[in-house]
């Protein structure tokens, strides 16, 4: 195992819960400050998994869901979270799922107590082939257009590199919204480019359903997955994620990928009941 980088928000002693960030090749912190609304009533450990953020290493092999996968099994071990409640986004979600899998199999070498998913990356390959479609048009809408070449002729790039780069890094996510106008006042990360393209690589033309059919049969998992209805990450990838496990689905009006900054409200309205529940 890599050396992998830990942050611990909320009340110690308090009950813990496990945030997986998304990506594949990012890191936690872009999901700070919004998802700290979680610590008021626990305990959150987050990590920055293998390849991203200051979990990256030195090593440039190829990195692939089964490290993650590995990566995910020996945090709940070193940290002696029996049965933990996950909370996966986005990437992050897909790969909570893909955990729970293992275990089936015996691989897993602790069972999840339960799965509070946000808006998780496409459980097929299908579902994933169109998202990209969608994320691509999206990115090419008059709206990022517009602000593009506006924040071109600002000249911030050569009075106020900071602002500029900000700016950037909100136009180039845009299309994860709703609203692109929404996408304002985000905390900006780096994606490492190989390490998300050999971790998608090596699911290869995936379906994880038939998997998920078999956790809920074999562990009855408790599962919560919230989607935002205008998320480029199809509805119905959500929608047979929840019929294969079991879980309860809620979905979110006006709202796209990132719930936790455009509709933060009815995201942790349904996320604190479900975690506090014995």
């Amino acid at each position: 195992m890599v050396p992998l980088y830990w942050a611990a928000y909320g009340t110690p002693g308090a009950p813990r819960a496990l945030v997986l960030h998304g990506g594949p090749g990012a890191d936690h912190r872009y999901l700070l400050p919004q998802m700290l609304r979680l610590a008021e009533h626990r305990d959150l450990l987050f990590y920055d998994q293998r390849g991203g953020g200051q979990s990256r290493g030195d090593a440039r092999e190829p990195v692939t869901w089964h490290e993650h996968v590995d990566d995910l099994g020996q945090v709940i071990r070193e940290f002696a979270l029996p049965a933990p409640a996950v909370v996966g986004y986005s990437w992050g979600g897909l790969l909570a799922m893909l955990y729970a899998a293992a275990t089936t199999n015996g691989t897993g070498p602790i069972p999840l107590g339960k799965l509070a998913l946000i808006d998780p990356a496409s459980v097929t390959y299908g579902y994933r082939t169109q998202f990209e479609a969608e994320f691509a048009r999206r990115s090419d809408s008059w709206y990022v257009r517009r602000e593009r070449a506006a924040l071109l002729a600002s000249g911030l790039r050569e009075h106020d590199p900071d602002a500029y780069r900000q700016r950037a890094f909100e136009l180039s996510v845009a299309g994860y919204f709703a609203d692109p106008a929404n996408a304002r006042d985000l905390t900006p990360f780096r994606v490492v480019s190989r390490v998300q393209h050999s971790v998608w690589a090596s699911l290869g033309d995936y379906d994880l359903l038939p998997s998920l059919a078999t956790v809920r049969a074999r562990l009855r998992l408790p599962a919560l997955i919230v989607h935002g209805r205008e998320d480029p990450i199809p509805l119905a990838s959500s929608a047979d994620a929840a019929a294969a496990l079991g879980a309860q689905l809620v979905t979110i009006d006006h709202c796209g990928h990132v719930p936790y900054v455009e509709r933060p409200d009815p995201l942790f309205a349904a996320l604190e009941p479900f975690l506090a529940a014995g």
